[in-house]
């Protein structure tokens, strides 16, 4: 079943033929996407092949220090580019990295204590990756609803500040409405699931030989396993971010 599932020259020049097709229709509508199509590319290729050399070392040498230290490395990069969706949020790498490491971590002791998968590198680094990016994801949504409501309802924000609110009770619309918009996609994919998608975790299983209805009870928990973690870290980076909109004479910025 491995040699079944060796991408050959051929396939991958074929897949590059798919990005050509989608770069000359970026060219042809003048959509602008062109640089970044490329370079979202080359950074794929270059990225994909260092991890899965580093992988390959981490899951052959099987040691906990290294396979945290990989943990950690994939929690701090989606961090950091959460912290690239805040637009001029103050402390927003550390609310990120916050919001990131809870939801990472809480979710990944809890599925190993439930022994629903092992201390391994094969098994931790894949789920980590999973739940960082989707929470890296919802964080960054929740900045950006975050950053619509308080300049599109400015007036109402001063509004409320000037009738003797607190900044929780002014807020407190804008931060569920941001935290909403962070849930809604992986709420959406939960939906759909099965019926529009097949998911990474359950394709791979199958593709890998399991016997489908043994990867569904895989998928049901990634799916549940997400669920969660966006939930957490969307609630810990709204609550965290939305004071930051305020300076210390609870004035907004």
């Amino acid at each position: 079943m491995t040699n079944n599932l060796i991408v050959s020259p051929t396939a991958l020049l074929f897949a590059v033929l798919l990005v050509v097709i989608a770069l000359a229709i970026n060219f042809k509508e003048h959509i602008g996407l062109e640089k970044d199509l490329i370079t979202g590319v080359i950074r794929a290729v270059i990225q994909l092949t260092v991890v899965g050399y580093v992988l390959t070392y981490i899951i052959k040498v099987d040691r906990v220090w290294l396979t945290l230290l990989m943990v950690a490395i994939i929690i701090f990069n989606a961090a950091w580019n959460a912290r690239g969706r805040a637009n001029g949020i103050p402390h927003a790498f550390e609310i990120s990295l916050l919001a990131v490491f809870t939801a990472t971590g809480a979710t990944l002791v809890l599925l190993v204590l439930a022994k629903a998968i092992r201390f391994t590198p094969s098994q931790v680094v894949p789920i980590s990756g999973m739940i960082a990016s989707n929470t890296m994801v919802a964080t960054g949504l929740c900045y950006r609803s975050l950053n619509t409501s308080f300049h599109d309802q400015r007036q109402a924000v001063l509004e409320r500040l000037a009738l003797g609110a607190d900044l929780k009770q002014t807020s407190i619309t804008l931060v569920r409405t941001a935290i909403h918009s962070g849930m809604a996609p992986t709420i959406d994919s939960a939906k759909t699931v099965g019926l529009v998608s097949l998911p990474g975790m359950m394709s791979g299983l199958i593709f890998a030989g399991v016997d489908p209805t043994k990867a569904i009870m895989y998928q049901i928990m990634v799916t549940f396993m997400l669920l969660a973690a966006t939930s957490v870290g969307s609630v810990i980076a709204c609550y965290l971010a939305y004071p930051q909109f305020y300076n210390s004479d609870m004035q907004l910025r």
